[in-house]
């Protein structure tokens, strides 16, 4: 038997097969069309082109494993969060979808706030543009025509299960980041929904990650030789995915992401908002759990950015940065440059270097570059300390990870070790072949969702802390200065 994660991510689609076991068997990916930004803050996509990404995965691994992928038994879907997929009668697509990072509709989330005061309560979080549940409301302002045909919203990787099965269903992860969810009681908020004009009919079918969801249709499954009836979990959002590879699911275990964006991710037993420091309180893709992140916009972005602008490769920048390295340098680096959620919540906050001379090249810019993301990430862990959370343990993933210089940072930083994972793929699409396991095999999650061997531990550089105090301090006070500036 085997299970097949599927990751619907804006880049492309991954496909990975494992066994009963959780080992890897085989895995495919394919590109999809990149988003457009029709004007500055927007982003957007063609729906479409995540099924036409997940058809040539799957057909891929057709080609390259025809015998693991005819005996799957369990499909989890894992993606990005947030889109707004509008659909109508004959679940016909109305637009293209409004992504996670498109900051539009930030006027629509004072006014939703206005609207109802008890929101952030309910929802346990802020509202913000990147949420689904202001961009409908955006829609409903400047797009009457649109809002009026809605008959469903789904989240991206909910319209890909219902290409896969022809059910409209959504699982709790990803649920809790539209902002219509009471995400203490796992359940739609009449209340919320109504904020935007919407009621539970919009809604699909509520399920937990792990859980049975739809069967995949007959057509797809003799498309790709299965036989006999192949199960759907809920599946879960991007991140609850990644928790569930890197077996991030008890409380207090959590993970530091330097991916594009970044988050810092903790499990927990309870729900535990902190809507003043923009903590994203969520339900996790297990039952009964929940979990907190903190979320900066710009991780390895940030080094994108400084790549695009000096002509040199990332790798070759952080190699740079890491030969010339002495301590805390005298540049720092606001890493805003598609604004920021946690701790700020300002869609329209912008990046910013401070401290240049003379005397500054590449390899400073790209260390403070490094440093302040690190220090936007000490943000994340300092508000989710004031809503009472600890982390008992911490393992890195993410492209940005493969630096020790900036494991090291973060490790002295959020003083505290971190563990990085062995050689291996404990992303998005893993977390969902692990759901699919459990949902077709009825498997409780932590039978299945056990950390991976660990290659190594950073530990705290004790040498540093103080100056480290310092700068996070600087650091800390540059952003209200040069916001104040701008207004």
């Amino acid at each position: 038997m085997s299970y097949l994660g599927i990751d619907i991510g804006t880049s492309g689609v991954k496909a990975l097969l494992i066994d009963e076991h959780g080992r890897a068997l085989g895995e495919a990916s394919a590109p999809a069309v990149e988003p457009v930004r029709p004007q500055p803050g927007w982003s957007e996509q063609n729906p479409a082109d995540w099924w036409t990404a997940t058809l040539a995965a799957i057909d891929k691994l057709k080609a390259s494993h025809p015998a693991e992928l005819a005996a799957v038994r369990g499909i989890g879907l894992s993606g990005h969060m947030h889109g707004a997929t509008l659909l109508g009668k004959d679940d016909e697509v109305l637009r293209p979808c409004i992504l996670w990072n498109d900051g539009r509709s930030a006027a629509e989330c004072l006014e939703m706030e206005a609207a109802l005061p008890s929101l952030r309560q309910i929802a346990g979080n802020i509202a913000m543009p990147g949420f689904t549940a202001p961009k409908i409301a955006w829609v409903r302002k400047h797009e009457p025509e649109v809002f009026g045909k809605i008959a469903k919203v789904l989240l991206p990787k909910a319209y890909v299960r219902l290409l896969l099965t022809g059910e409209h269903v959504e699982e709790m992860s990803d649920a809790a980041g539209t902002l219509w969810l009471d995400v203490a009681k796992r359940d739609w908020s009449d209340e919320l929904l109504a904020v935007t004009g919407l009621t539970r009919e919009h809604m699909p079918r509520l399920v937990e990650g792990s859980a049975a969801s739809a069967q995949l249709k007959r057509e797809l499954a003799q498309r790709w030789g299965m036989d006999g009836a192949v199960i759907v979990a809920g599946g879960a959002g991007d991140n609850a995915a990644a928790a569930c590879g890197i077996g991030a699911i008890r409380p207090g275990e959590g993970f530091v992401s330097l991916g594009t964006s970044g988050v810092l991710f903790v499990s927990n037993e309870r729900f535990s908002p902190n809507t003043e420091g923009a903590v994203h309180a969520f339900c996790h893709a297990i039952p009964d759990t929940w979990h907190q992140m903190g979320v900066i916009l710009s991780a390895t972005d940030s080094l994108n950015w400084l790549s695009r602008i000096t002509g040199k490769k990332q790798a070759e920048l952080s190699g740079e940065a890491e030969r010339q390295f002495r301590g805390p340098g005298e540049a720092i680096f606001l890493p805003y440059l598609s604004g920021e959620r946690t701790p700020h919540n300002n869609a329209g906050a912008r990046g910013s270097f401070v401290g240049l001379s003379q005397s500054t090249d590449t390899a400073q810019m790209a260390q403070a570059v490094m440093e302040g993301v690190t220090f936007a990430m000490r943000d994340c862990q300092r508000v989710l300390a004031d809503a009472g959370t600890s982390i008992n343990r911490l393992l890195a993933v993410g492209g940005g990870s493969k630096s020790e210089l900036w494991l090291n940072m973060l490790a002295t930083n959020l003083d505290m070790e971190i563990a990085l994972p062995a050689d291996g793929d404990f992303g998005g699409a893993l977390g969902a072949a692990r759901l699919g396991l459990c949902a077709a095999e009825g498997v409780k999650p932590e039978a299945v969702m056990t950390m991976p061997p660990i290659k190594t531990t950073i530990a705290p550089d004790r040498s540093l802390s103080a100056a480290y105090f310092d700068q996070y301090a600087r650091y800390r006070a540059l952003y209200p200065a040069i916001e104040e500036t701008r207004t």
